[in-house]
């Protein structure tokens, strides 16, 4: 397990690009909004206390982050 501070300025996952890790990922938003897509799914909007808990191997991206202000995302990733 290993848990790392994020911070997003307006940044986004790049066109066609899906995060498919081979561990678990809790996210919290400690400060700022995002917006997640899981694959095959509705998009998740986070804002500050919002937090969400992705399977391992479950493709997933950054739709949006705030521009106007840092987005804080606190990570745990877990399990193998």
């Amino acid at each position: 397990m290993w848990i790392e501070r994020i911070v997003s300025r307006g940044h986004s996952s790049p066109p066609d690009f899906w995060f498919d890790q081979p561990q678990s990922e809790w996210v919290l938003v400690v400060s700022g909004a995002a917006r997640l897509l899981i694959e095959g799914g509705e998009p998740v909007e986070l804002r500050v206390g919002s937090y969400v808990n992705i399977p391992a191997h479950t493709r997933h991206r950054v739709e949006w982050t705030d521009p106007d202000e840092p987005t804080i995302w606190l990570a745990v990733h877990y399990g193998a």
